[in-house]
């Protein structure tokens, strides 16, 4: 039996594409034919796509007939957000001794 790779969130966001689709997942539950019109790229390579997001939990799919729609899952990306808030308190040290030079001359 093959063990299914997970990804993390860092690498489900690396993409350009996945990260159109959670934005477009930002505003509303889609089904995989309507995003798949907003790639020009298969059918296939975009279930590929929701399969990572589905596999670092920011995206979840339920069942409606025969289509899948999928929703995004926002929590996962707070580790993101906590990551890149250390580089903000770095830029505004940065900022404020750059200000600080600036008024002393």
């Amino acid at each position: 039996m093959a063990v299914r790779q997970s990804h993390d969130v860092y690498q489900a966001i690396a993409d350009p594409a996945r990260r159109k689709i959670l934005q477009m997942l930002a505003n509303e539950e889609y089904s995989i034919k309507a995003i798949s019109k907003h790639f020009e790229f298969t059918r296939t390579a975009v279930v590929k796509h929701l399969n990572v997001l589905e596999e670092a939990r920011l995206v979840k799919p339920r069942k409606s007939g025969r289509e899948k729609i999928y929703s995004l899952q926002p929590d996962e990306l707070m580790e993101v957000r906590d990551w890149l808030s250390f580089f903000d308190q770095y830029w505004d040290n940065k900022i404020d001794k750059l200000k600080h030079i600036v008024e002393e001359e």
